[in-house]
């Protein structure tokens, strides 16, 4: 029984299992088996717990390879259990647990990581970006095993994402703008036809190619420009002010530039002024679009509601119209119900466009709403003027047509006969 008792300890049997092997025993006793019986039974016994003890510490070694490469290639803590001791079966199934956890998370990591190196990979290949730092080395290198899963090396390969995706954000934005240079010193220069196919070639491979590219065509038509300066700057005029207009730019935004524009003296200091203005210019409308358009959109159903009102004062409006008149009416009232909506929006984006600049909306020189409400008043005053024309008119018509009454007896005239022959001589005699 102490050898039992012993066996049992090594291999970790709780007090429980103990106890109830140990009623086992005795009864087993009780049963007045032989001494050899019993003796049979308790080798059988032994023998088995012995398996046991074997087939856990088999287990035991499996599960903690296992799990010690799991928590190397994630850098996470063991499960412990203590060194030379018998684990229980408890203590097996949690490790076991412990392993299923960290298996999924590694699972889950390898995701993350393949899906940033993929990232990576890309970006590099579309900037073609040669890696400089060790980490972007890694990053790209084919070898997979050369990460280990950690968070931190998730955050880093993150970070180094972001960063190369705000790089190729600034190289498009190169790119483009490098295009758009070439392309308004092409329109500027008037140059021939064939020369066009450098717009119409396809982007190269990647982006540092096509930027270097562009600054080459870019560079030759610089050249080109220097030799026709006066032609040059008169077209940056025509350009800027196509852009003023669609700023709505008013003669206080304007004037700055104007001893500029108005200058004769054609040097390139005074083209790279104009590029300059050109820019700042284009810069706001890309700022201010969506708040631009919504201006164009008031004013195009402004110039229709003024144009529908026109048509409604026309006394000849009902003439062979037929079912143009209906439509006209919906539309009429469609456009005075949109107008209100239209200008709270605006009133509404204004507001937040001056917040977030810091400055005023300038709309031809007035403020947006300064400026609508101007529009409204100089509309309500010219209706009154063509009121007060059509009632002054009416009036002079109505006098005009009012019979007068003749002259009851012959005494009635106020002049005598003699008074109006002598004014009928007096015509007669101017007459001639």
């Amino acid at each position: 029984m102490a050898r039992l008792v012993d066996i049992w300890d090594s291999i970790g049997i709780m007090e429980e299992q103990r106890i109830e092997r140990m009623q086992t025993v005795k009864k087993y006793i009780e049963e007045d088996l032989t001494v050899l019986q019993l003796e049979k039974n308790l080798r059988c016994h032994l023998e088995a717990l012995q398996k046991e003890k074997t087939e856990r510490l088999r287990e035991l070694n499996d599960l903690r390879q296992q799990d010690e490469e799991l928590c190397v290639t994630l850098c996470a803590t063991p499960y412990y259990i203590p060194s030379g001791s018998m684990p229980s079966r408890t203590q097996l199934q949690e490790l076991q647990e412990h392993i299923k956890k960290l298996s999924e998370e590694k699972e889950s990591r390898v995701k993350v990581f393949s899906g940033l190196r993929k990232d990576i990979r890309r970006l590099m290949d579309e900037m073609g970006h040669e890696p400089e730092t060790s980490l972007e080395r890694e990053s790209v290198c084919p070898d997979t095993d050369i990460f280990l899963l950690t968070h931190e090396n998730i955050q880093a390969l993150k970070l180094l994402l972001s960063q190369l995706e705000v790089k190729k954000e600034s190289l498009v934005s190169a790119r483009d703008k490098l295009k758009d240079r070439a392309i308004s010193l092409w329109n500027r220069l008037s140059c021939p036809e064939e020369e066009a196919k450098e717009f119409e070639q396809e982007a190269l491979t990647t982006l540092s190619d096509d930027i270097r590219r562009w600054q080459c065509v870019v560079d030759h038509l610089e050249v080109l420009q220097r030799a026709k300066l006066e032609e040059v700057i008169d077209k940056a005029r025509q350009e800027l002010v196509v852009w003023w207009n669609k700023c709505m730019f008013g003669p206080e935004q304007k004037e700055p530039f104007n001893a500029y524009f108005c200058d004769d003296n054609y040097t390139e200091e005074l083209l790279n002024l104009h590029d300059s203005e050109l820019l700042k210019v284009k810069e706001f409308y890309k700022v201010a679009r969506p708040l631009l358009e919504n201006l164009e959109k008031w004013e195009k159903n402004w110039a229709l509601f003024q144009d529908f009102e026109r048509k409604a004062a026309d006394p000849n409006r009902f003439s062979n119209r037929g079912g143009a008149l209906l439509k006209e009416s919906k539309d009429r009232a469609k456009v005075q119900k949109l107008l209100p909506k239209l200008e709270e929006e605006l009133k509404a984006r204004v507001d937040t466009w001056e917040t977030e600049q810091g400055c005023t909306f300038l709309m031809k020189g007035q403020s947006v709403m300064e400026y609508i409400s101007r529009q409204w008043e100089e509309y309500r005053s010219q209706k009154d003027k063509e009121k007060n024309e059509r009632m002054s008119k009416k009036a002079d018509s109505t006098l005009f047509k009012t019979p007068s009454k003749r002259p009851h007896g012959p005494g009635s005239s106020g002049m005598t006969p003699n008074k109006i022959k002598k004014v009928v001589q007096t015509n007669s005699s101017l007459c001639f």
